[in-house]
């Protein structure tokens, strides 16, 4: 029988591939690129008593680059949100205002509004 260890009281989750805690993770799995390129821009209220929250799809990052940017995007728009499964969440309707900062970047996305 071949076990592997996943969680340790003493570290937390641990990656089942190179066996460092996912904090400190030196193998390529969590450096992957999450998105496919296509920047899509949406409002949703779903799941979420009527609250609007701009959510962005799409960027081709890391998931280490996804949260830095997250966090300043965030902070452009003055307000909190997450980053979770690939997609920044910022809280409230600042769609248009997401929109204007991500095609202004010097990376060249052509995001697009997503959902109507």
């Amino acid at each position: 029988m071949n076990t592997r260890l996943v969680y340790s009281t003493e570290h937390g989750r641990v990656c089942p591939d190179c066996r460092h805690s996912m904090a400190t993770c030196i193998c390529k799995r969590n450096q992957a690129v999450v998105g496919d390129g296509k920047v899509r821009v949406s409002l949703d209220t779903k799941g979420r008593k009527g609250k609007g929250v701009t959510v962005v799809k799409g960027l081709p990052l890391a998931p280490d680059a996804l949260e830095a940017l997250g966090r300043q995007l965030k902070a452009a728009c003055g307000s909190g949100g997450t980053v979770k499964d690939g997609c920044i969440e910022v809280q409230g309707d600042h769609v248009e205002k997401v929109m204007a900062w991500l095609a202004a970047r010097p990376e060249g996305w052509k995001p697009k509004r997503a959902g109507g």
